[in-house]
């Protein structure tokens, strides 16, 4: 399966997103109010980087709440590791365990048109596995 088929019908002005600009404490207060773990942080309509909760872990380590003053574009990690729409979703789940990341942007001729994270692709794969032991299970009581 490709990840274009996995985000067929989600519409691109759903995907949540942050601005280089925004402070870390809002897009923080977004994270925990969305209850998600990353978003994509846009400079203008161009993706510029990803800013996930183990971002706001590490500076707050390095410099207690005063990073949560600074813009996110001081502290996104940059650039974003992205995939292609033709991507098959083993790919991706590959590239996400290589990379030790749980959140991809999806772009299509350099334009970002999805988000996805590993949550995503483990139930594509899933249902997947599912439908492959049904058809042999069927195949098994014909035969």
């Amino acid at each position: 399966m490709e990840i274009s088929q996995l985000i067929a019908g989600r519409a691109s002005s759903d995907i949540f997103t942050c601005d280089v600009n925004d402070a870390v404490g809002d897009v923080v207060a977004t994270l925990a109010g969305k209850r998600i773990g990353a978003l994509p942080v846009m400079e203008g309509s161009q993706l510029a980087g990803i800013f996930s909760e183990r971002d706001v872990i590490y500076r707050m380590a390095d410099e207690g709440s005063a990073c949560l003053e600074k813009k996110v574009g001081e502290v996104m990690t940059a650039p974003a590791i992205t995939v292609e729409t033709t991507a098959k979703v083993d790919e991706a789940l590959g590239l996400m365990t290589r990379r030790r990341i749980r959140h991809l942007p999806v772009v299509e001729n350099g334009v970002m048109c999805g988000f996805i994270s590993i949550g995503d692709l483990v139930k594509a794969r899933m249902d997947q596995v599912v439908l492959e032991a049904e058809a042999m299970r069927s195949y098994i009581q014909t035969a």
